[in-house]
């Protein structure tokens, strides 16, 4: 995180504190080359962590959440993704950057909470980040390309 930004305040609009999650998780990614798989890793907690509050609250309320929420978003796949017990699951988790993937989560905490960003806009910020991850999962055939960079495409 730039150290001379600081976060919204919670009465900025919606879309001042989405864009300042958005250009803070992808300058992150960029600068530290987070390979995919661990921003898989810190985006499928933060999507669980949202999903259920949102599910609990429209529960208690008699509503549902739009499939658009709930479910992970269709990505157009010309391969078939590799099945995860064909990698080395222990060499792969033994590979994992812990350090950088808790600072990624609590880049996301952090603007989260400080600037009390409502749910569902983080929650479909953060769907569109898993779309880009599985679209990028789907294309590996090894296990080392899990740890490819992930790429982002211009104006992310």
């Amino acid at each position: 995180m730039d150290e001379d930004a600081r976060v919204p305040a919670p009465d900025a609009p919606v879309e001042e504190r989405l864009l300042f999650l958005q250009e803070n998780m992808v300058s992150f990614a960029n600068q530290f080359s987070m390979p995919v798989i661990e921003v898989a890793l810190v985006l499928s907690k933060y999507i669980r962590i949202l999903l259920e509050s949102l599910q609990n609250a429209a529960q208690s309320n008699g509503e549902a959440l739009p499939s658009r929420l709930t479910e992970p978003w269709h990505i157009d796949t010309q391969n078939e993704p590799p099945r995860i017990d064909s990698f080395p699951l222990e060499t792969l988790l033994g590979s994992l950057d812990e350090d950088r993937m808790d600072i990624l989560d609590t880049l996301i905490r952090t603007i989260l909470n400080e600037s009390q960003l409502p749910f569902t806009p983080a929650l479909t910020l953060l769907r569109e980040w898993e779309s880009l991850v599985r679209t990028q999962l789907a294309a590996v055939s090894g296990p080392g390309q899990l740890f490819s960079p992930i790429e982002l495409p211009e104006g992310f």
